[in-house]
């Protein structure tokens, strides 16, 4: 128990220490004190303040959103499709709101502030779509990701398509497919915050029932868990969180994979612990993939989703390991 409430103390001081290394490392770097000085807007540290409030403050903002958002969709997609492959961009959610956020820069392209709107529109009815074909083929844990890596296939092609129609759209889907933070603005954060925090909410308050349905659909009916809606609920929880990171931050992948795994191995199988740890957990690998990005190759910058790749593939490649090892697991 301890070690419980040990752990999210530990990462909350890795967070606070990643945030201060994002705002303070860059092409210009910054000390505490003229970090203090410029967000307080003293006199004498007008550059510094509009470094920090224009460019480096939207952009740790956008990391520590973004992981909180796809650490949370997968320790949700995980728990509830009780499979460890499961998450955002392998069942393709991640696609699903890409390929809707794709046809509203197509259809709408001024409508920006329509963005997340979309994306968790594709995002959820994509979760269902899947759901739906697993259910037709079968109930094991395998059946979810390959009907997801075929519907991933499928949407990418699809996005691929619009794009090349559209020369706007085209211009800007090489760093949307990647995924990124370069450029972002805070205006554009504000609606995806909100809507990860209250994905998290949510998703505490309904811990309980959510690990009910880890037992299966009979013992969690047995408690008193309306297993249909429950899962329906716990898809567009999950769905929403990665749209609303899909909105701004593009297709970023391996977020909702790896963390999910590391909390399990920081706070164990609880469900309530793990939905505090991982988006802690995320948020910090998050920052600091994306400031490795920006200062190890300076003045290029190497985008967060190649980073996370980096990390995220071999991990991925681990789990599918272990699974062949052991076939009920």
């Amino acid at each position: 128990m301890r070690r419980k409430h040990l752990v999210p103390a530990v990462l909350a001081a890795l967070l606070l220490g990643a945030a201060l290394l994002s705002l303070g490392c860059g092409s210009a770097r910054l000390t505490l004190s003229a970090l203090k000085a410029g967000l307080l807007g003293r006199t004498g540290y007008e550059t510094e303040r509009v470094i920090l409030l224009s460019l480096r403050l939207p952009r740790m903002l956008a990391g520590l959103i973004a992981g909180v958002g796809l650490s949370l969709s997968g320790v949700i997609l995980q728990s509830v499709m009780g499979n460890p492959l499961a998450s955002p961009n392998i069942i393709g959610v991640n696609a699903g709101a890409g390929l809707a956020t794709v046809l509203c820069l197509s259809l709408l392209p001024k409508a920006i502030r329509l963005l997340p709107f979309a994306a968790f529109l594709g995002a959820f009815l994509t979760a269902l779509l899947i759901l739906g074909l697993a259910r037709s083929a079968g109930r094991s844990r395998s059946t979810v990701v390959l009907a997801g890596v075929a519907c991933t296939t499928v949407f990418q092609a699809m996005i691929s398509f619009l794009a090349a129609l559209d020369s706007d759209v085209l211009s800007s889907y090489s760093a949307f497919s990647i995924g990124g933070f370069a450029g972002v603005q805070m205006d554009r954060l504000v609606l995806p915050a909100i809507l990860v925090a209250l994905c998290l909410i949510a998703a505490l308050c309904l811990s309980g029932r959510i690990e009910a349905l880890t037992l299966g659909d009979s013992m969690a009916a047995s408690l008193g868990v309306r297993v249909g809606p429950m899962r329906a609920a716990c898809l567009m929880i999950a769905s929403m969180s990665a749209a609303a990171v899909v909105s701004y931050a593009g297709l970023l992948g391996f977020v909702g994979l790896v963390v999910p795994h590391i909390a399990r191995k920081l706070v164990g199988d609880g469900l309530r612990e793990q939905l505090l740890t991982a988006p802690l957990a995320g948020a910090v690998l998050v920052m600091l993939s994306d400031l490795a990005g920006r200062t190890l190759f300076s003045p290029s910058e190497i985008s967060v989703g190649i980073v996370m790749a980096f990390i995220g593939a071999p991990f991925f490649f681990i789990l599918l390991l272990r699974g062949r090892e052991h076939p009920d697991a």
